[in-house]
């Protein structure tokens, strides 16, 4: 079982500017967890933006994110980011922090443990 908790980060900003989104794994074994970011802007679905695998350097991002965003974890606090810069206003999004023991299954954004969302504004 595991809990994840959106500590912020989000807000509005111009675009251009960058956000840093937490989130905080609350359970047992975050090693083992493969992590990662989903995200819904208004009228659309909900879109794989970056994940970083369990025990391994792997990540991965979405074409439209390669370059400006980066994900990454803190093993030894159990949380993990999302760095967004360069942000545009198709960024607009509510952000979702994920965690799945399968790497496929939180890719196709079926994970298990899911976050409550942070709200990101880009103004153009």
């Amino acid at each position: 079982q595991a809990q994840l908790e959106e500590s912020g980060g989000g807000g509005l900003v111009q675009a251009g500017g960058s956000l840093r989104l937490s989130c905080k794994f609350s359970g047992i074994s975050f090693t083992s967890y493969n992590l990662g970011w989903f995200r819904r802007s208004p009228g659309g679905e909900r879109e794989f933006v970056a994940a970083a695998k369990a025990l391994s350097p792997d990540t991965d991002y979405a074409d439209s994110v390669k370059g400006r965003f980066s994900i990454s974890r803190d093993e030894a606090k159990s949380t993990f980011d999302l760095q967004m810069n360069s942000l545009r206003p198709e960024d607009t999004a509510v952000y979702y922090c994920s965690g799945d023991l399968w790497w496929r299954r939180l890719l196709s954004g079926q994970a298990d443990y899911w976050g409550q969302g942070t709200r990101v504004t880009v103004s153009s």
